[in-house]
């Protein structure tokens, strides 16, 4: 059960371990770019890829979806990033319950986006937790754990990719000692917890008072998506790449010719951009098709 790039890696080991795969649940198609036609979710793509059968039901509450869930007789079920709420009824479907592999060192950051939020925090480590799911938000117990460290390189793709690539090892492996009975459940601790919220569209806006260092650690996070943008001349630039600098000034002013900002405590340069409707480009050329001089004052970012 999963939906987005994330949980694909997981689903090939589990093909690959040599599992039956007896079915997979996925978020339903949907509209999608320019012209706006239905596209599968990559775990349904992937799924069709390889033979498997396909479900995308928009709720599993409904007691025909939950009737049509236990009729799979399924050993265990394994959760990715599916998107729904499982209820207690499916939940308890599976002859071993629902393993979720969570892309976090449980209890901190249960919820949507913890990727992006363990980098906006500044923490030192992430990993992977594989649960036993409960009826709460990735309060279960814990069954296995596995830890990534998160430098001042990661990225929300790069960590990203290496979680999804652990939680396929870690799903493999919870499974095998599933089978074995070596599984010992241990109780999330009420100490430590914290969640992490979905990713707004606008969480990206650029405030150039805060520290320069969150502002980067803001550009690691959220790029691709949801983006972090300002604003400057009624135009909208978003940022790809920056990398923290000397300097001081007011914030949002540029310190010298080649797109270093002042922020409320330090600075930041600006490594690649992208103006509306533009490709990316690395400062050097940005600033050959767009002068942004010394001294500019950069617009704080606008709905």
């Amino acid at each position: 059960m999963g939906t987005p790039d994330f949980s694909v890696p997981i689903l090939a080991a589990l093909i690959e371990a040599g599992h039956d795969v007896v079915c997979v649940y996925s978020q339903p198609p949907r509209p999608a770019g320019r012209g706006q036609k239905e596209r599968l979710t990559p775990v349904h793509a992937f799924a069709e890829s390889r033979g498997i059968a396909v479900r995308t039901p928009k709720s599993l509450r409904t007691p025909e979806a939950q009737a049509e869930f236990a009729a799979l007789d399924a050993d265990v079920a394994i959760v990715a990033a599916y998107g729904l709420i499982l209820p207690k009824p499916v939940l308890a479907a599976p002859r071993h319950g629902c393993l979720n592999v969570h892309a976090s060192l449980l209890p901190r950051w249960r919820g949507a986006a913890p990727i992006q939020r363990a980098i906006l925090t500044g923490d030192a480590e992430t990993g992977v937790t594989i649960m036993q799911m409960d009826e709460g938000l990735d309060t279960g117990a814990m069954l296995l754990r596995g830890v990534v460290p998160i430098t001042a390189n990661s990225t929300g793709e790069s960590l990203h990719d290496a979680l999804a690539a652990q939680g396929a090892g870690l799903i493999v492996e919870a499974l095998a000692d599933l089978e074995t009975g070596r599984l010992s459940p241990v109780p999330q601790p009420d100490a430590g917890v914290t969640y992490a919220a979905k990713l707004a569209k606008d969480e990206g806006r650029l405030d150039w008072s805060r520290p320069a260092v969150e502002l980067e650690r803001m550009v690691r996070a959220l790029t691709p998506w949801p983006g972090v943008f300002f604003d400057h001349a009624g135009e909208r630039f978003k940022i790809q790449a920056a990398a923290l600098a000397d300097g001081a000034g007011i914030p949002g002013t540029l310190l010298d010719d080649r797109l270093c900002v002042a922020c409320g405590d330090g600075a930041l340069r600006l490594l690649r951009l992208q103006r509306a409707g533009k490709a990316p480009l690395d400062a050097d050329a940005f600033l050959r098709g767009y002068a942004l001089a010394k001294g500019t004052v950069l617009c704080p970012a606008t709905n």
